[in-house]
C-alpha cells in the first residue's frame, strides 16, 4: 500500500510540474500572413498580440477594422489549436499513467 501511496505522491508531483511547465510555455498562432500573432501560453490564456501597421489601410476604416477582428480571432484560434497540442503532449502521458495505476479511473 505504502508503494502504491509512494507512486501516486511521485504522480502528482509530475502532473505539477508539467502543469507549471505548461504555464510558463508560450506557443504563437497566426492570421493573415502573418499580419496579426497571438501568444497564448501552455494553458491557452492569451498573453500577447502582435498587429502588423501593414494590416491598416488608412483609406477604408471600416473595412479594416473588420479584417483585423477576423485575423485576430483566426490567430487566437490557431494559437489555442497549438497550446492544445501543447496540453496534450505534456499531460497526456501523466492522464495515462493515472488511468492506469489507480483503482477507480478509467482504465485501471
Amino acid at each position: 500500500m505504502e508503494a502504491l501511496l509512494q507512486q501516486a505522491q511521485a504522480m502528482q508531483e509530475q502532473l505539477f510540474a508539467a502543469q507549471q511547465e505548461l504555464a510558463d510555455t508560450e506557443v504563437q498562432g497566426t492570421a493573415g500572413g502573418g499580419l496579426v500573432t497571438a501568444t497564448v501560453n501552455g494553458q491557452g490564456e492569451v498573453v500577447g498580440l502582435t498587429i502588423d501597421p501593414k494590416a491598416v489601410d488608412a483609406d477604408d476604416a471600416a473595412d479594416t477594422a473588420e479584417t483585423i477582428a477576423d485575423l485576430v480571432l483566426a490567430a487566437i484560434r490557431d494559437a489555442g489549436r497549438a497550446a492544445q497540442e501543447l496540453q496534450a503532449a505534456k499531460m497526456g502521458p501523466l492522464a495515462q499513467g493515472f488511468g492506469g495505476g489507480i483503482p477507480g479511473l478509467p482504465g485501471a
